[in-house]
């Protein structure tokens, strides 16, 4: 199928794009920061266009699936990725952001794809709500743990020009990313999927694999953000409590894979 094509073409894009990020990193050389910034837009762009045929094809937004919802979540990645690369200048960003990305869409091609109708469970705008707030969201946190990965790669400034974020930069992005992506989690992975629930199953929870990961995410990031807000977890802590998020995520999604439930309908 086309949109299946589609992935697979900027899935090698994507790949193609972080070689260039990494010799960028190492060379300094802005041909090729100009390059990776070119076949990471053109991966974009690829990956847009898969997500409009797939849901041409199928007839619903690309929502349904584990890995539609990877395939979105990719795509969230990569906006706040060029939105700023755009406001910061700075294309180094992408030697940390493009693996991440990447490591997505590489669960997303293990996933099956084959596009279907609906299930009567999933006819419902809460669920689109429910969705696309939880891609969003969980889209900012892998953000923040990408840029939390290039915060305890990074040495303190020497006050020379660098192609990379600066260390305070870095820190700033985690901090961002985890204040942006924590009220949306709250709202439409909780709230919103709570309501969807109710409609699709009669009740608002039912503890099984996908709630309780989801629970969890939302208890570690409660924890994260409170302990930002009292002063206690800065920069160096932050950095790695968001590596830490995003191996819950991880845990919470390939989890919902193997353990089954009301939301295993891949």
């Amino acid at each position: 199928m086309l949109d299946i094509r589609l992935f697979w073409i900027g899935f090698w894009v994507y790949l193609a794009s972080f070689i260039f990020f990494t010799a960028y990193s190492a060379s300094k050389k802005r041909p090729a920061g100009i390059i990776a910034m070119g076949l990471f837009i053109a991966a974009l762009v690829l990956n847009t266009a898969a997500l409009i045929v797939r849901w041409v094809v199928s007839s619903h937004p690309p929502m349904a699936t584990m890995y539609e919802y990877s395939l979105v979540l990719a795509w969230v990645v990569g906006l706040l990725f060029l939105y700023l690369t755009a406001k910061f200048r700075k294309i180094g960003l992408g030697v940390v952001i493009s693996p991440v990305l990447i490591m997505v869409l590489v669960i997303a091609s293990m996933l099956p794809k084959r596009a279907s109708a609906l299930m009567p469970a999933l006819q419902s705008y809460w669920f689109y709500i429910h969705v696309s707030l939880a891609a969003i969201s969980e889209g900012a946190f892998i953000f923040a743990a990408g840029a939390g990965i290039l915060y305890l790669m990074r040495k303190e400034s020497s006050g020379k020009a660098s192609i990379l974020p600066s260390k305070e930069l870095a820190g700033e992005l985690v901090s961002r990313g985890i204040r942006i992506g924590y009220p949306l989690f709250t709202i439409g992975a909780l709230f919103a999927g709570a309501i969807w629930a109710h409609y699709a199953w009669g009740r608002f929870w039912s503890w099984d694999p996908k709630e309780t990961g989801a629970l969890v995410i939302w208890l570690f990031y409660t924890l994260v953000l409170h302990q930002e807000v009292r002063g206690r977890w800065k920069e160096k802590t932050l950095a790695v409590m968001s590596i830490v998020g995003l191996l819950i995520i991880l845990l919470s999604f390939l989890g919902n894979l193997f353990l089954g439930g009301l939301h295993a309908y891949i």
